[in-house]
C-alpha cells in the first residue's frame, strides 16, 4: 500500500511515504541554505523512493526563530537558496513542502534579540521543566495580526521558491500549538477559552495563506492534537480541531504530539499517535499523515491497511540512513 499513488490537493505523490520535517540546524547563522544542507536532502531524495519531503521548520520572522542555524523563510533574500533546496528534491521526482513556523515562547531572547511572546503569560513547559521561569509577553491583537501576515508572506516565498505546498506548524509546543493547548492558553478574549477560540489564530493564518498563494496551492497543518498531559489538549480536542481545520479547506492534516513534542512517554510502538489518527480518519475527508516509531515498510503497510492514516511519515530512520527508503521499498 505504501507504494500506491495519492493526491494532495492538485498534486500527485508517487507513493505514500513522507519524510517529515526534522531540524538539521545546518543553515548559516542568518538561516540561509548551505551546501551541507543541499547534500543532506539530496542524498535522501536521490533514490526516488520518497513521495514527499517536508523540509525542516523554517522561521517566518526573527521573533519566531527557535535556535541558532535554523532555516529561514523570513526574508525575500532566502528565496534563491530555498529554490536550490527544492531543486535537489525535485530531481528525483519527489514533491517538496515547506514547513512554516513561529516558535513563540520556545524562542530565546538571546538568539532573537526580541521579547518572547505567546498566547498567554505562561512559562513554556520545556523551560519550566528545566527550572527556568521565563514569562513571555501575551500577544496583543496587533501582534497576532502581524504574525498572521508573516505566515502569509512566508507562504508566498515558498511558492516562489518552487515548493509544491506549505505546512503550517501547530505542534511540538511552538506558537500556534501554544494557542491550541489549554496548558499555555489562559486568554479570556476571542483567542482563548473554547476550542474554536483557541483555533482562531489558525483559521486566520490559513485564510491569509490561502489568499496569498491561491486556491490551488496545497496547504497542510501539522497539528499537535493531544498533549498527553493532565489539563492539556485531548484526543477529543484533536478530533474536533481536525473538523474545524478541514472546514477551512486545507488539503492535508499531519498529526503529531502537542506539548509532549514528537514523542509519547511510555510508547515506542509503530504509529504511536494512531489513537488520534484513527479517530480523525473516521471524520475527515482529506489525507492524514501518521508519524512516530515506524522503522520498516511492513509496519507502514500495516498501519495503512488498518486505516490509521493515508500517508506514513518516517523520520528517525531517514535521519540515520539516507538510503532507508531505497532499501525498504525495494523489498
Amino acid at each position: 500500500m505504501i507504494k500506491e499513488k495519492i493526491r494532495i490537493g492538485n498534486i500527485e505523490l508517487k507513493n505514500r511515504l513522507v519524510m517529515p520535517p526534522i531540524a538539521t540546524y545546518q543553515s548559516t547563522d542568518e538561516g540561509k541554505v548551505t551546501e551541507k544542507m543541499l547534500a543532506y536532502y539530496g542524498a535522501r531524495a536521490e533514490g526516488g523512493n520518497i513521495g514527499m519531503i517536508i523540509t525542516e521548520h523554517s522561521y517566518i520572522s526573527m521573533q519566531g526563530k527557535a535556535k541558532d542555524k535554523q532555516l529561514s523563510i523570513s526574508s525575500d533574500d532566502d528565496i534563491d537558496g530555498l529554490r536550490q533546496l527544492v531543486d535537489v528534491i525535485h530531481q528525483s521526482g519527489t514533491k517538496a513542502m515547506a514547513q512554516l513556523n513561529h516558535a513563540g515562547s520556545a524562542a530565546l531572547t538571546e538568539i532573537t534579540g526580541m521579547p518572547e511572546v505567546s498566547a498567554s503569560q505562561v512559562t513554556h513547559p520545556f523551560k519550566e521543566k528545566a527550572g527556568l521561569e521565563v514569562l513571555p509577553e501575551e500577544l496583543t491583537a496587533t501582534g497576532i495580526s502581524e504574525i498572521v501576515e508573516a505566515f502569509a508572506k512566508a507562504a508566498v516565498r515558498a511558492k516562489l521558491a518552487g515548493y509544491d505546498g506549505v505546512e503550517i506548524h501547530s505542534a511540538h509546543s511552538y506558537l500556534l500549538n501554544q494557542f491550541y493547548s489549554p496548558l499555555t492558553n489562559r486568554r479570556t478574549d476571542e483567542y482563548g477559552g473554547s476550542l474554536e477560540n483557541r483555533l482562531r489564530i489558525h483559521r486566520e493564518v490559513i485564510a491569509a495563506v490561502r489568499e496569498a498563494v491561491g486556491k490551488d496551492y496545497p496547504i497542510a497543518v501539522r497539528l499537535g492534537g493531544c498533549d498527553y498531559m493532565d489539563g492539556g489538549s485531548t484526543i477529543e480536542d484533536s478530533l474536533q480541531a481536525a473538523l474545524i481545520l478541514e472546514a477551512q479547506e486545507i488539503d492535508l492534516l499531519d498529526i503529531s504530539g502537542g506539548m509532549c513534542s514528537y514523542i509519547r512517554e511510555g510508547h515506542n510502538e509503530p504509529g504511536y499517535f494512531k489513537d488520534m489518527t484513527l479517530a480523525i480518519k473516521e471524520k475527515v475527508h482529506i489525507p492524514v499523515i501518521l508519524t512516530g516509531g515506524i522503522k520498516a515498510a511492513e509496519e507502514a503497510n500495516s498501519l495503512l491497511s488498518e486505516g490509521a492514516a493515508d500517508l506514513i511519515g518516517v523520520g528517525r530512520e531517514l535521519l540515520k540512513d539516507a538510503h532507508w527508503a531505497d532499501r525498504e521499498l525495494s523489498l
